[in-house]
């Protein structure tokens, strides 16, 4: 007799990267002065862990109104975050090998909610 398999939140690769990049974000930001941090580096670090953070709570969610709900959460949130990058890439807070990586991270979640979540 087989085992029943259950989906568990770090099996969704989509809230792994997020995860991930939020750590990303953390470890770019933390070294940043008081003003940019702040300013800049708040809005970023909450912007990038509210991605996962409403995925989380969406996969914790019993109905799929609810779950649809947070992913939706999730992307403003993630739409918010390629804002931030922007301008932390303007404004010559992150190197262009960050700010790459953290696009093409970005890139991938938008698409994989684009392709995943329908309604």
């Amino acid at each position: 007799m087989q085992e029943k398999s259950y989906l568990k939140l770090n099996d969704i690769s989509s809230y792994k990267i997020a995860f991930h990049l939020s750590n990303y974000i953390w470890d770019i930001v933390v070294e940043w002065d008081y003003f940019l941090k702040d300013t800049v580096g708040k809005q970023f670090a909450r912007s990038i862990d509210s991605i996962s953070a409403n995925i989380a709570e969406g996969f914790g969610r019993y109905n799929k109104k609810d779950k649809i709900k947070f992913y939706r959460y999730s992307f403003g949130s993630l739409k918010e975050s390629v804002d931030w990058n922007e301008k932390a890439k303007i404004r010559k807070l992150i190197t262009e090998e960050q700010y790459k990586h953290i696009l093409k991270e970005l890139n991938y979640l938008i698409k994989f909610t684009n392709e995943k979540l329908t309604i």
